[in-house]
């Protein structure tokens, strides 16, 4: 087999060598800064281009890192894998269950193959959509793939882009949706070669990870279509059903026609292309219902948006916990409105920010936000990582899954929260810069200060260790008293599969009662009641209308007539 020609962008460069193994083959400039060499070579030879006579460096649009980013590349026929997926449609997100995965933890082999033996468990679960933290090749072999450089590149320790092509289509086959995390927002520093190519980076804006991706700027056009062909190749090469977008707040981009709005318009005509639903799911930091819009509205047209206030709203009532952002959140007003308008700062005071936060969602769906009690996040930017089963009882880890999965939002798992997993899920890197290694230890102790935790608490991020702690044990569903949470859950999400009106995102038909001093909660979405008692003591609650227990967190939940009495942390589901 043979590959050519090789095209790369270098509007700056006075001279570009394609480097092919040994041999170096000057280059042809042609329009706009970009640069060819029509010559075939044989796709197992490493290639790489030299700029100015510099160091060969890989392909930005490389495919294949063998080695990882401080290798060349290698092409890749994406027409040669055998998909099995034809005719394929994705469930609607709106009906879904939502599970974030890390592939390099999430199976004992932390490879997409690994990842694919576990697929029958997702199914068995009633998981719809499976969401891959980022994949694209970054330092190391181990990370939590934020600070990726190759972005077309799956990568090499999970098992490249063939592994990623095996995974998702036997995740069609199983009947799940396959979405993948991009980020867009930065690069990470190490093996980071684009500045040396092209501007793709600009210093009129700030973001946490220094220069902001330049997306408005001279040259901004083709540093644009980058992302955009990014995007695509996921979407049409690897068969991916959609993408999360990684913290587009910090997307710096005061064009006309903004980058969020112009990747819609060009994911929904690869729709139109290819015949089967696509998804873009943002996270952002703003509160900014814009971004779910319709694009006729004025709005960016996204498919839904992460609710980090239902998170911190659920996470403060069933924890405790008041330190850092959790400051702005603890009563149970609080939750029942996040529960009506997922959004609890919508242009309200944060004590936290110390100014007015958010915009109010009218007239939007449930289905454009995500609820969860985990991710990746919320988890790992912990100081030890500690998950939901290790600062919760067992009764609030359930109730927290029928909040979740009984909200009118879209909801999400992280891996292992089905059976309350007490594998923790620190940060952990594998820089090769010794420098760098430091400096991101210094910022993690930075980062939780605001929150009152040690230096001293926070495992070494560069440590093998810590991401050994992380790889989840999958001997614990076997016992208990993860196997009965298990259960729970897939009742639960057998529940939200069979009831219509847990699906219709209708948040005008959420009604929320609570009793702040008493710890009660009650969310009734007809016919579904679903009533929580946080308290120490039994509660006795009077229904809006008769009905039969569904599900009970407890034995000893009774219910006589309309009168609900909930033994201590329990919840209960009833239907009329």
């Amino acid at each position: 087999m043979s590959a050519g020609p090789f095209r790369v962008w270098a509007p700056a460069a006075q001279a570009v060598d394609l480097v092919l193994g040994p041999r170096r083959v000057p280059m042809t400039r042609g329009g706009g800064g970009w640069w060819s060499a029509d010559v075939s070579a044989d796709a197992q030879t490493l290639y790489g281009f030299s700029v100015d006579g510099g160091a060969p460096r890989p392909d930005p649009r490389a495919a294949w890192q063998p080695e990882g980013v401080r290798s060349l590349s290698r092409v890749v026929d994406h027409g040669a894998f055998a998909w099995t997926d034809v005719g394929w449609q994705p469930a609607a997100l709106g009906d879904g269950l939502v599970y974030e995965m890390h592939v390099g933890t999430f199976s004992p082999e932390g490879t997409f193959d690994g990842a694919a033996r576990r697929l029958a468990h997702l199914a068995a679960l009633g998981v719809t959509h499976v969401l891959l933290m980022p994949v694209a090749e970054a330092p190391g072999r181990r990370g939590w793939g934020y600070d990726g450089v190759l972005l077309y590149a799956p990568h090499h320790a999970y098992g490249g882009p063939e592994g990623l092509k095996r995974f998702i289509d036997a995740a069609h086959a199983r009947g799940l949706a396959v979405l993948i995390d991009v980020v867009y927002n930065h690069l990470g520093p190490s093996g980071n070669h684009l500045a040396e190519l092209g501007p793709y980076f600009t210093n009129r804006y700030l973001t946490p990870w220094g220069a902001a991706v330049n997306l408005d700027g001279a040259g901004s056009d083709e540093v644009r279509r980058f992302l955009f062909d990014n995007a695509v190749s996921w979407l049409r090469d690897y068969h991916a059903d959609g993408l999360r977008l990684d913290a587009v707040h910090a997307l710096h981009d005061e064009s006309a026609f903004p980058f969020l709005e112009e990747l819609v318009a060009t994911v929904s005509s690869l729709e139109r292309e290819l015949g089967r639903v696509l998804v873009l799911v943002a996270e952002s930091d703003l509160n900014d219902p814009r971004l779910v819009r319709p694009r006729a509205q004025g709005g960016y047209g996204l498919d839904a948006q992460w609710s980090d206030d239902f998170h911190h709203a659920l996470h403060a009532v069933l924890t405790g916990e008041r330190t850092g952002y959790y400051e702005d959140f603890g009563t149970l007003a609080d939750l029942a409105k996040a529960f009506r308008s997922a959004f609890v700062y919508d242009g309200r005071y944060s004590v936290f920010r110390r100014r007015r936060h958010g915009r109010k969602p009218e007239g939007l769906p449930g289905h454009a936000f995500f609820a969860y009690m985990q991710t990746h996040d919320q988890v790992g930017n912990r100081a030890r990582g500690e998950r939901s089963a290790h600062l919760m009882s067992p009764g609030r880890l359930r109730i927290a899954a029928a909040l979740v999965l009984l909200s009118p939002f879209v909801p999400m798992l992280f891996q292992g929260e089905e059976w309350g997993a007490r594998t923790p899920f620190p940060y952990f890197t594998d820089h090769d810069d010794p420098a760098l290694a430091e400096s991101v230890r210094e910022g993690r102790c930075r980062e939780f200060a605001p929150f009152g935790w040690k230096p001293e608490d926070i495992p070494d991020p560069q440590a093998e260790s810590t991401f050994a702690m992380a790889r989840l044990d999958w001997t614990e569903p076997e016992g208990e008293p993860h196997a009965s949470l298990l259960a729970w859950h897939r009742d639960l999400a057998r529940l939200r599969r069979e009831t219509p009106a847990l699906r219709d995102g209708d948040l005008g038909r959420v009604h929320v009662r609570f009793d702040e001093a008493a710890r009660w909660i009650v969310v009734e979405r007809p016919p579904i009641t679903v009533a929580v008692n946080l308290a120490s003591e039994p509660r006795t609650l009077r229904l809006e209308r008769e009905g039969r227990v569904r599900l009970a967190s407890d034995d000893g939940v009774r219910l006589s007539a309309r009168e609900l009495t909930l033994p201590p942390e329990t919840v209960t589901v009833v239907e009329s």
